[in-house]
């Protein structure tokens, strides 16, 4: 088994697989369609053409960094000015980072892995206004989409990191799993076509487990330096 893992993260991601009408929501981590639909326009699949192999891939997630919820929202008008259109609200999670494991293939894995260095459409993190920053690709490796992700190091920012003050942190994983797996849960983030005119999902299996990571910008709390303490101490003048 071999999987590819990625990095997403950006200022702003939006991940929606329920969203309606004038409000526009996102998940609390990337979806398995937002993934695909990254990875076709990485390869210039385009919207009304089959997705082929990429339905066979499995696909996992980490939150490394969850991020914060913020809310947007968007007026508009007619062309003439005369009539205001309804208020529209967006979702969007701010200074997210995910890891994300892809296991499929070694051949087809490979192929995607270049096709994300050098896209054909441009990447963007659900959104449109969203594109990815920093480095997406993170190499292959051996093993499944969770021994992967248990063995991944920690990729949240290197501030978040530092801030952190344990050697380790424990991160959520969800990943694919066969149906009716204990503890699991049924999703509808399956694509099985983007074109505009009749999109469609399906539905599919998917289980939460936690993993816990190094922290490798740990460090660990010292007792300070006495030649480096002010020996006066003016609470000495009032005695004990």
């Amino acid at each position: 088994m071999t999987a590819l893992l990625l990095r997403l993260a950006a200022p702003l991601q939006s991940w929606g697989t329920g969203s309606r009408f004038v409000r526009r929501n996102t998940d609390r981590m990337p979806s398995r369609s937002g993934i695909i639909g990254l990875l076709a326009a990485a390869r210039g699949i385009r919207r009304t053409d089959p997705l082929e192999d990429l339905l066979a891939l499995r696909i996992g997630v980490r939150v490394d960094q969850p991020g914060q919820l913020e809310r947007d929202f968007q007026t508009a008008h007619t062309r003439d000015g005369a009539t205001a259109m309804p208020l529209s609200y967006r979702f969007y999670l701010a200074d997210a980072v995910f890891a994300v494991a892809v296991e499929g293939d070694p051949a087809l894995l490979e192929g995607l892995r270049g096709a994300l260095r050098r896209p054909v459409f441009p990447l963007f993190l659900g959104r449109r206004s969203c594109p990815p920053a920093g480095r997406l690709d993170h190499d292959l490796h051996d093993g499944d989409v969770l021994q992967v992700l248990q063995r991944a190091p920690w990729l949240a920012s290197r501030h978040v990191q530092k801030n952190h003050h344990d050697s380790h942190i424990t991160l959520t994983v969800v990943h694919d799993c066969p149906p009716h797996t204990p503890g699991s849960q049924v999703v509808r983030d399956d694509p099985i076509t983007f074109d505009p005119r009749h999109r469609q999902y399906g539905w599919r299996t998917v289980i939460h487990t936690r993993t816990r990571v190094p922290n490798l910008h740990h460090q660990p709390a010292t007792s300070p330096d006495l030649a480096c303490v002010d020996p006066h101490d003016p609470m000495t003048l009032l005695g004990n």
